[in-house]
This record gives C-alpha cells, sequence and structure tokens, in this order.
C-alpha cells in the first residue's frame, strides 16, 4: 500500500500551499472507499479535481469519510436502508435521496445521519414511493448529462457541483461563483429531457456555509 500511495504521490496535481499531508489523506480516502488498489495508484487525477474545488482537498477528505461514516451507521442499523438511501456530504451538509417505503424509515434515516460526528446540516430529500417503480437507469442518464453539460460549459466551474438524480428530479449541492453560474447550471438541468424538477440546495461562494438554508 506505501508504495502504491508514493507513486500516486508522484503523479498528482502540485498546487502551491497544499500539504503533503492533506494529499495523502484523499489519496488514502479514495483507494478505502474504492475498495481496489488500481484507485490508489489513480488517486492523483482525484487530487487535481479536489485541489481546484472551493472546498479544497481537507474539505473533500472530511467529506468523504463523512458520507462512508453515515453510509456505515445507515448499513448497522439497517442493510436494506443503506441500499434505499443515497448520501452525498458537501462542507458537512448531508443530501439525503433515494426512496423507502414509509415516513418512519424516512425519518430514521435522517435521525441516523444526524447523529454522526461533524454533521453540519441534514437535507431529507427522501421520498416515500415504491423502490421497483423508479427508472434507475433513466435517474443515472439524467445525472450524467447534466454533469457532461456543466462541465462543458466554460462559464460554470463543475468540480464544485454534486448531482444526484431520484424519479427524474435533479437534486444539487455545492459552491455556486454566483448567481449567474447558478442559473446557468440550473437551466441545463431542466433543458435535459424527462426531468420533472430541479430541487437547489448549492450555497453561493459568498455565503457562509452556516446560513445557508438546509431545505427539508
Amino acid at each position: 500500500m506505501a508504495a502504491r500511495v508514493a507513486s500516486a504521490l508522484q503523479g498528482a496535481v502540485v498546487v502551491p500551499g497544499i500539504r503533503l499531508v492533506e494529499l495523502t489523506a484523499l489519496i488514502l480516502t479514495v483507494g478505502v472507499l474504492s475498495g481496489c488498489a488500481t484507485a490508489v495508484i489513480g488517486a492523483g487525477a482525484a487530487v487535481g479535481v479536489a485541489a481546484y474545488q472551493e472546498r479544497g482537498i481537507g474539505g473533500r477528505v472530511q467529506d468523504l469519510r463523512l458520507g462512508m461514516a453515515v453510509r456505515e451507521r445507515l448499513l448497522q442499523h439497517d442493510h436494506t436502508l443503506l441500499a434505499d438511501v443515497g448520501v452525498i456530504s458537501y462542507e458537512g451538509r448531508l443530501l439525503l435521496t433515494g426512496a423507502v417505503a414509509d415516513d418512519d424509515r424516512r425519518a430514521e434515516a435522517a435521525r441516523l445521519a444526524a447523529a454522526v460526528p461533524g454533521v453540519r446540516a441534514v437535507i431529507n430529500e427522501i421520498v416515500v414511493a415504491e423502490t421497483d417503480l423508479l427508472d434507475t437507469s433513466r435517474d443515472a442518464w439524467i445525472s450524467a448529462k447534466l454533469e457532461t453539460r456543466i462541465t462543458l460549459d466554460r462559464e460554470v466551474n463543475a468540480v464544485n457541483y454534486a448531482v444526484t438524480t431520484t424519479d427524474g428530479t435533479i437534486f444539487l449541492i455545492g459552491i455556486a461563483q454566483d448567481q449567474g453560474e447558478l442559473d446557468r447550471v440550473i437551466a441545463h438541468a431542466r433543458d435535459i429531457a424527462r426531468v420533472r424538477r430541479v430541487v437547489n440546495h448549492v450555497r453561493l461562494k459568498q455565503a457562509p456555509v452556516d446560513l445557508v438554508q438546509a431545505g427539508t
């Protein structure tokens, strides 16, 4: 493992002001979460992306660890809950998505997530619906389509956005440089076929994270 980490560090993008310990932490975290040796070797690319995110490498590492901790908590409580609920951590704000059978399971997922140390806010966007009726392939296609569009848009810093889709509803979280950039991302999302609605939890760069409304 040590040799693989050293190799990844050699291939990582060097960014002024980024400490070696932060690079190593991100590479190790990506490797552990991916569960394979090749992920560690290729983690230099992830370091390069994280270095240019507004939350930085340190923030990226913290969010990866926090997301993993929440998933472990859900798994320990009920492995089917983990299968039904999607977890995205951004600046300590947890976006929960997916579909569960009833309101009790929806509330339980939020309660378990909120109890994990380091969680600033829980944005509970889990819906109550029959999971068998969800078109997960369509949802994955919608998310991939939006990610491609904002990546190709030179007026959008796409690395600062996380995208997920449930039953045709796109959920956005991240950091926008300004309102104009955020409006472009939302417009891209609304222009995709079969999108029912767009739910925005992105904060503007100048807005303190603690003052951002967490949503429902």
